[in-house]
């Protein structure tokens, strides 16, 4: 089998998760600089299996989109156009960034280590990753 990788777009920072060859495990992955975010996909993909590409979707409590979907659409095209072979789903990723922060408390992080955003956003991907994994 191949692997599934999760996205949890920023503005600055992306994060990402990916599952096992069995997809049974969801594992944080690496954060990297938005910017250089399409090149670390292609470095990936060409090392790698991937059958399914999850990206994050912003939503308000009430279900309607986020402001942050504004800057994930462009996104969303040019991964479509780059990676076509490769499917793409939407995950709603309502509330990963305050249960990343929680999950950072209770694994026993140091206050230090908890203001790594890079981590929050990479457990945040995990999060929408085993999510997924959760409810297929």
């Amino acid at each position: 089998m191949a692997r599934i990788l999760a996205i949890d777009y920023g503005k600055v920072r992306t994060g990402i998760a990916i599952t096992d060859e069995f997809q049974i495990i969801a594992s944080g992955l690496t954060t990297v600089a938005t910017p250089d975010l399409f090149k670390f996909l292609e470095n990936y993909f060409a090392n790698e299996t991937v059958e399914l590409i999850l990206v994050g979707e912003p939503k308000q409590k009430d279900g309607s989109a986020s402001q942050s979907e504004a800057l994930i659409l462009p996104f969303l095209e040019k991964l479509k156009k780059k990676f076509h072979s490769i499917p793409i789903k939407r995950v709603d990723e309502r509330f990963t960034s305050k249960i990343a922060f929680q999950t950072m408390i209770d694994s026993g992080l140091k206050k230090k280590k908890r203001q790594n955003k890079a981590l929050v956003d990479e457990i945040s991907a995990t999060l929408i990753l085993q999510s997924y994994l959760y409810n297929k």
